[in-house]
């Protein structure tokens, strides 16, 4: 059954946030097991211990099963708070980059800034769709 027979109405935005998905359980679950290689892996130049990553996992991870929910279940309610909350993640990312130096921030800032695009462009190609098939 296609997505517009069930009334959704959204696609591109919601194919767009299984790239947030993706990212969120990946993350959650390298950190979880594997943190000083994840951080490798994110460019960071600095070590983060081994506690707090694996909780920063459990977070990352938390809020990619809250995700999968919103796309399995289609909550374009939400499509648009998953946008507005990682705009302050982007600034204090890029912040983060300017007071540390850490590749790691800007490698964040990318990632999310990548979704946030992502998102936003579904989320008006679809607002577009939506009116044009209203007028006819």
């Amino acid at each position: 059954m296609r997505s517009r027979e069930r009334g959704v109405h959204m696609t591109r935005t919601w194919l767009s946030l299984f790239y947030e998905t993706g990212y969120l359980l990946v993350a959650g679950v390298f950190l979880l097991a594997a943190p000083d290689t994840a951080f490798k892996l994110l460019f960071s130049n600095n070590s983060y211990g081994d506690v707090l990553p694996r909780l920063f996992g459990t977070v990352l991870f938390s809020i990619g099963v809250i995700f999968v929910q919103i796309v399995r279940m289609h909550i374009e309610e939400l499509y648009t708070t998953t946008i507005v909350v990682r705009v302050p993640l982007m600034a204090v990312n890029l912040w983060l980059f300017y007071y540390s130096g850490n590749p790691l921030f800007l490698t964040l800032f990318v990632i999310v800034t990548l979704g946030v695009v992502l998102t936003v462009t579904g989320y008006l190609l679809d607002q577009r769709s939506k009116v044009n098939d209203s007028r006819t």
